[in-house]
């Protein structure tokens, strides 16, 4: 399957892998700034984005894409960066094609299981009736039925656009993102490692990333290190994207 990606600047590959429901597109502030030092690849997953739907949905399946990709656009190692199931997407990679990897940032989720919780995302969603709904703020209100957080609907929103000209429709494949939910949350194979330097980067907020979780975190990556980002939550790169940059930078260069 051949991604749709953005490339930006010269140098060192940096690959970026968004999160579920996300798209290239909610990292371009970041890249623009990564540019100045890396060559940034921005990246949508299957059924995100621009990229190809697909009815298959699994870590492996976007490892093996991001694999295909590399091989297509000749680049021999990268350093990769991964948000959530983006995060996950890199886990796997990172530990069956090692020698691709030069570095590894892995955002706000780590290698344990985590249970289905996006049922009532996903109900809403499927509720958007878009022979009805012909503006985002009808979407919008609709969506609040579900979704109280206005960032979260927001988000979600992004991912909007005009599939003809009077018909709105969402980039990622809900109907396959919905079949497949129950592989978004999988475990890294009991067996797996990378042992090149690994930056797990957390939310002092969010839950994604406990203390328990790092006994696990350190028997997959043992050249791994925890920081922490104050006062955010799951999305640190868009709550404090200076400080983001600059942990990244710090780690990468």
């Amino acid at each position: 399957m051949k991604l749709f990606s953005k490339v930006l600047g010269q140098g060192q590959p940096l690959i970026i892998m968004h999160g579920l429901f996300g798209m290239s597109d909610n990292w371009q502030s970041l890249a623009k700034q990564f540019a100045h030092f890396f060559e940034v690849h921005l990246i949508d997953l299957r059924n995100h984005g621009r990229s190809p739907h697909s009815t298959d949905f699994s870590h492996q399946h976007m490892a093996a894409d991001l694999l295909s990709y590399m091989d297509d656009h000749l680049l021999s190692k990268a350093i990769i960066v991964g948000h959530s199931l983006g995060g996950k997407v890199a886990m796997e990679f990172a530990t069956h094609f090692s020698h691709r990897v030069q570095k590894l940032v892995v955002v706000d989720i780590s290698p344990r299981y985590y249970p289905i919780h996006h049922d009532t995302i996903i109900e809403g969603l499927k509720s958007l009736d878009f022979t009805k709904i012909d503006s985002r703020q009808k979407a919008d209100g609709q969506l609040s039925k579900f979704i109280p957080q206005d960032n979260l609907r927001q988000f979600l929103l992004k991912s909007l656009y005009w599939k003809q000209k009077n018909r709105l429709a969402f980039r990622f494949n809900l109907s396959s993102i919905s079949e497949n939910i129950s592989n978004v949350g999988e475990s890294l194979n009991q067996e797996a490692t990378f042992d090149k330097p690994t930056l797990f980067l957390k939310g002092e907020n969010s839950d994604y990333i406990t203390d328990d979780n790092e006994e696990l975190i350190f028997e997959h990556f043992p050249d791994a290190k925890i920081e922490s980002i104050s006062d955010c939550g799951h999305w640190l790169h868009a709550e404090k994207p200076k400080q983001f940059f600059e942990i990244v930078c710090r780690f990468c260069i």
